[in-house]
């Protein structure tokens, strides 16, 4: 607050107090009024060498020996309770503020001092007291209407925290070591689906001489193999620049990365030749192999002439919520979230607003959307809550709306600010950034056991590496996952071109089909059950390519399925069958035979009759979409062709075992003969 304004405040309580009293200071001493009139200027007048504010601790030293002259000057308590709250010594703004109202109850027709004692009160956690005089306040018939929304507001929050601290959650923070925590902030991590990786802020002096100068840059640390985070080290410096990077957010395989940097001066200037709408802008850049590329701008409608920060993005990369500063007129301290979809060009379109059931005309701050898709948590400071900012979580319903926000509750959230929440995949540990007494210095990353009515749905993630099956070398390849109960593609991604490497995460309990492609390659598919036994976090496949010129090479139609002893072809075979006709017609050099094989239960005769229908039951399907018959030819070939012997499977003793052996031999297939 400047000394006008504070002088404006002062002067018109003087006003006020008028209304009802002498045309003076409710002091009668010349001498206490000189000093009060001395302690309105001084702080402008002996600046602070060291920060370059003004000197408030000046003007307190003139306001106290004037409270000595005379304790029931209230004004001068008034005076003084803006200046400690300028220092933020809170509980000193308190004490004047109660002096004033003891000295004289009725000093102002409008409750501003009850008004401004109770937010004092809500800061420091004394709810009770704050309700008590927040009642008081809105006896007020001059009461600034501004204020009593906000109070009736306060009210609300007072009486939510004395019930939660009523009822508290089990919450046990862990510091989360020194492999990542120092003496200097660490805050807003960001964690790979796999859980090995951290990718966190660090706020470093820029200044030896002046430590008020500061640098945000980004530090990585690994999990170890004995469940240790290793000694973090700072990120590339084509990602940390001499301006400021902050608030990173990973891809499910931590290959691309999304982040907040912010320019110089001149507003425009970004370190390392980056170039933005002004303000702070989102960049982008990703990862091949070990080498990050060099940030861009992120492309599209996202960033603007205005602050967007605090990126979140969703698991299969194609949904991007931020924080971004609103400045409509006569705004409080607003930013909101808003959310962004990326198009099939790699634009990110014009950002949507969340609605106002999780935007408020407060702050809203540190968006996370969690792998699952569907949880969002996130700080404000404008829903209901402890005091400050607090954190909330939303889900979205099946009518694509998204819920009321709850608050995580107490001692989750407290008095303090809390935010920079990040949640595991699998959603039972949450990460946050706290000053608490105990930790290695200033904000450390913490990590807690999230309460079982806060998580979100589990996700488990599903890695592997794609590999030449000729040549054993790691190569690259587009896949993409396929629901198979609505038949819809709900990720889309590559994996490296160097490593071969892919990671992604899915939702627990579902029927998924794979499909991978690669030019100059068979693509690849199969079928799975993302059920995987307690306690264990991830689906390992490798995945080999056949090179297009390997000849006679059976692939199987994993995803191609008949009812039981018949040959019409079930719905959930189309995506199979799409990917094969997508193939047929990029390569149009190549001659297929679709077969079909049975196991060897029932009669022979009949087995290859319903092979050789189910083959046909393709055939026509495939020529149906296009595909010239002269182009393929079909057999069946009834149980002649076993993937699992007779032999093998009468040495299996387990039912289940036996019933899969089976499975493997009934398969529908096709392979290049030219």
């Amino acid at each position: 607050m400047t000394l006008k304004k504070i002088s404006t405040l002062l002067l018109s309580l003087i006003i006020f107090s008028s209304c009802y009293s002498q045309m003076y200071y409710s002091t009668k001493k010349k001498k206490c009024i000189k000093l009060f009139e001395k302690a309105l200027k001084a702080p402008n007048k002996n600046i602070n060498n060291n920060t370059g504010l003004p000197d408030y601790e000046a003007g307190l030293c003139l306001l106290n020996k004037a409270l000595k002259k005379d304790p029931k000057f209230w004004e001068a308590h008034l005076l003084s309770a803006e200046y400690e709250g300028l220092l933020k010594n809170y509980n000193k703004v308190a004490e004047h503020y109660k002096a004033a109202i003891k000295i004289n109850p009725n000093h102002t027709n409008t409750g501003s001092t009850y008004y401004n004692l109770s937010k004092i009160l809500m800061k420091g956690g004394s709810y009770k007291e704050a309700l008590r005089y927040l009642n008081i306040f809105l006896t007020f018939r001059n009461a600034n209407p501004e204020y009593i929304r906000e109070a009736n507001r306060l009210k609300a929050c007072a009486k939510f925290s004395i019930k939660s601290i009523k009822k508290p959650r089990e919450f046990n923070p862990i510091n989360i070591g020194p492999g990542i925590n120092t003496e200097h902030p660490e805050y807003f991590p960001t964690i790979t689906v796999d859980g090995k990786t951290i990718l966190f802020t660090r706020c470093l002096p820029n200044d030896r001489a002046n430590k008020l100068k500061i640098q945000e840059d980004f530090f990585v640390s690994n999990l170890s193999d004995n469940e240790k985070w290793q000694t973090a080290i700072a990120m590339p410096r084509n990602i940390n620049t001499i301006r400021n990077e902050g608030a990173p957010t990973l891809s499910a395989d931590g290959r691309s990365l999304v982040f907040v940097a912010c320019p110089d001066e001149s507003g425009y200037n970004y370190g390392r030749g980056r170039k933005g709408f002004g303000s702070c802008d989102l960049f982008y850049t990703k990862r091949l192999g070990n080498t990050w590329n060099n940030p861009i701008n992120l492309p599209g409608y996202v960033n603007s002439a205005n602050w967007e920060t605090q990126p979140s993005l969703s698991a299969d990369g194609k949904t991007l919520y931020f924080i971004r500063e609103i400045k409509n007129k006569g705004a409080r301290d607003n930013a909101d979230i808003f959310v962004s979809y990326l198009n099939n060009k790699g634009v990110w379109g014009k950002p949507i607003r969340l609605p106002d059931n999780i935007n408020t005309p407060y702050a809203e701050e540190s968006v996370l959307i969690h792998p699952d898709g569907k949880t969002l948590y996130f700080a404000s400071k404008g829903h209901i809550g402890l005091g400050g900012t607090d954190l909330f979580m939303s889900r979205l319903q099946s009518d694509g709306k998204w819920s009321n926000p709850v608050n995580l509750g107490y001692p989750i959230n407290t008095k303090y600010n809390e935010n920079s929440l990040m949640v595991s995949a699998q959603g039972d540990i949450a990460f946050f950034a706290s000053n608490r007494l105990g930790g290695y210095g200033d904000l450390d990353i913490y990590y807690f056991v999230l309460p079982e009515d806060l998580r979100p749905t589990k996700t488990l993630y599903f890695e592997g590496i794609v590999y030449d099956s000729r040549t054993k070398i790691p190569i690259g390849g587009k896949f993409e996952l396929i629901d198979l109960e609505n038949g819809k593609v709900i990720i889309t991604s590559f994996a490296d071109k160097k490593t071969g490497e892919f990671t992604v995460s899915l939702p627990v309990n579902k029927e998924y089909a794979l499909k991978v492609t690669q030019k100059g390659y068979v693509y690849y598919s199969a079928n799975f059950n993302m059920r995987i036994p307690e306690g264990m976090k991830k689906k390992h496949m490798d995945i080999p390519l056949d090179p297009i010129d390997k000849p006679e090479s059976e692939i199987v139609l994993t995803n191609v399925f008949f009812d039981r002893f018949k040959s019409n072809l079930r719905p959930e075979s189309y995506i199979e069958l799409d990917n094969l006709i997508n193939f047929l017609k990029k390569n149009t050099e190549i001659k297929i035979e679709l077969g079909g094989h049975t196991d060897s239960r029932g009669i022979e005769s009949e087995n290859i009759t319903l092979s050789k229908n189910r083959a046909e039951a393709v055939y026509n399907y495939l020529i149906a979409q296009g595909i010239d018959s002269k182009r393929m030819e079909y057999r069946g070939y009834g149980s002649s062709q076993p993937v699992i012997d007779d032999q093998t499977i009468s040495l299996l003793t387990d039912e289940k075992e036996i019933k899969k052996a089976h499975q493997t031999n009934r398969r529908t297939i096709y392979k290049i003969i030219k």
